[in-house]
């Protein structure tokens, strides 16, 4: 098991009055890189996941590259309803920021929360951090 790696391009749009990168836009690439992470590739999380927290720590400011940001992404925890996914941000090699999301399974037909599958589990699971990119 492996980190899972997206390449999230930046916007030009994405930096700020101070001209780096702004920190609101750190959470469009990490949920661009869950979505690739979980949805494009496999179909197990059709019913429903809803996001519960979200933290980031920013360690150095990006400033807009054509070259897209690298962020590596596993799964740290698996609960009875949920899980959390860490991140780390890279640019140029070096981690521009660290994060994490709580992520909830959801049953929106109950509005409740719902206990993960045993697909979801496999899934999840695929994702450990074994230290390596």
């Amino acid at each position: 098991m492996s980190r899972f790696v997206h390449e999230v391009p930046m916007r030009w749009s994405d930096m700020d009055a101070y001209r780096h990168v702004n920190n609101s836009a750190y959470l469009a690439y990490l949920e661009q890189a869950r979505v690739a992470m979980f949805f494009d590739r496999h179909t197990g999380f059709e019913g429903g996941t809803i996001i519960a927290r979200h933290e980031i720590d920013y360690l150095r400011p990006v400033v807009y590259h054509p070259e897209p940001l690298r962020v590596e992404a596993w799964i740290e925890r698996i609960r009875g309803a949920g899980f959390t996914v860490r991140y780390e941000v890279k640019d140029g090699g070096v981690i521009a920021a660290r994060a994490l999301t709580l992520c909830v399974t959801y049953d929106f037909a109950n509005d409740r929360p719902r206990r993960l599958t045993d697909e979801e589990r496999d899934v999840l699971r695929s994702f450990g951090d074994d230290g390596s990119p």
